[in-house]
């Protein structure tokens, strides 16, 4: 059933759990997602993120993700991740996605609650949930690597303030996660997501959730993360999914997709029972 993220996190922090929300650019990584959640009884937060779009337009995103979400066994919601304008935001709006998450984190703390809460505003209007991120989560490599990430830790009395202004839905933290792979083992800072949690009373978002470990993933839900971003580790996995058929003499790329699936479910299975969602739909 689509639901959005309230109707998903709302329960997970009350009962103490974590969901995964796993990004989806094609149809093949969607089956292995929502079928498994399927298998497992489990609530799971699905889309995709605007930096992600050269691989698979918004529209055509939709156009197979919100079908699945309705036919689904368990409660799905569609989420548009790390929308970083204004008009990609309302265009996910305008087809069908039932959470956004509008990422003005590196703009000044002013412009962001500004942004953010005029975007509140409009999606609480129309039913669907938003996602804000204060402090900011960079990345492993490229671009966006901070030299020094824990300049850009999220303060928890901000964060109170953040909410208080905006009224978001969930809120995204920097507490030494980074997105992509992890050239060494990364150390959270759980305190901190504690604190968060107290102050705001909000289910907490984990970014770069791909290359954590175990202990990191229930340490970090026991302290108030309720949604956990997975991508790398999905999209690595289909891609041994389909070394292996190749390996096993496949050739088509027909031949090649149960091979893909099944590998990604793994992965998903995985996520799932780690974050304790298991029979939580």
């Amino acid at each position: 059933m689509l639901v959005n993220m309230n109707d998903i996190l709302l329960p997970a922090k009350e009962r103490g759990y974590g969901v995964g929300f796993f990004n989806a650019v094609n149809v093949e990584m969607a089956r292995a997602i929502i079928e498994t959640a399927e298998e497992m009884n489990a609530p799971v937060m699905v889309g995709t993120a605007e930096i992600l779009l050269p691989a698979m337009s918004l529209e055509r995103v939709a156009e197979y993700l919100i079908p699945m979400a309705k036919k689904a066994k368990v409660p799905v919601c569609i989420h548009y991740d790390h929308g970083l304008t204004f008009e990609k935001c309302m265009e996910a709006l305008k087809l069908g996605f039932t959470s956004v998450m509008y990422d003005c984190s590196t703009a000044s703390y002013e412009e962001n609650t500004e942004k953010v809460a005029e975007m509140v505003k409009i999606c609480h209007a129309m039913g669907v949930t938003v996602e804000g991120e204060l402090g900011h989560v960079g990345d492993n490599s490229g671009a966006g690597k901070l030299e020094n990430p824990s300049d850009y830790f999220t303060n928890p009395d901000t964060a109170a303030d953040f909410v208080r202004k905006t009224c978001v839905d969930s809120l995204a933290v920097a507490v030494g996660n980074a997105h992509g792979d992890y050239a060494f083992p990364p150390k959270l800072d759980f305190d901190r997501i504690s604190t968060i949690s107290e102050k705001t009373g909000l289910p907490l978002v984990l970014h770069g959730g791909s290359g954590l470990s175990d202990d990191d993933f229930k340490i970090a839900v026991e302290r108030g993360i309720c949604k956990v971003n997975i991508f790398t580790d999905i999209d690595k996995a289909g891609k041994r999914g389909i070394e292996k058929g190749l390996a096993a003499g496949v050739k088509t790329m027909m031949g090649l997709i149960p091979y893909e699936i099944e590998a990604m479910k793994e992965v998903v299975r995985e996520k799932i029972s780690l974050f304790g969602s298991v029979d939580k739909a």
